[in-house]
């Protein structure tokens, strides 16, 4: 077995818990990630306004993916179940 698939089964059930959390706090994480875009944004008086939006699009859609992949539904209720 290479180090690869050691890595990749011990990371197996931190994946599942990860999309245990995501599943049960996906709307919290999501506020807390415009929230975070805000106030970057402000920090940075808005020259990376279409950087952070995209950075912080990426991450909901991470999200969701992730708990897809667990078996729900996307955060916040969103998505097919």
């Amino acid at each position: 077995m290479g180090l690869f698939d050691d890595l990749k089964a011990k990371l197996g059930p931190v994946k599942d818990k990860v999309g245990d959390l995501v599943q049960q706090h996906g709307d919290k994480i999501e506020q807390g990630l415009d929230k975070a875009a805000q106030v970057v944004d402000s920090k940075t008086d808005g020259k990376y306004s279409s950087q952070i939006r995209t950075g912080t699009g990426k991450a909901k859609e991470a999200l969701e993916r992730l708990a897809e992949q667990d078996g729900g539904s996307a955060p916040g209720g969103k998505g097919t179940s």
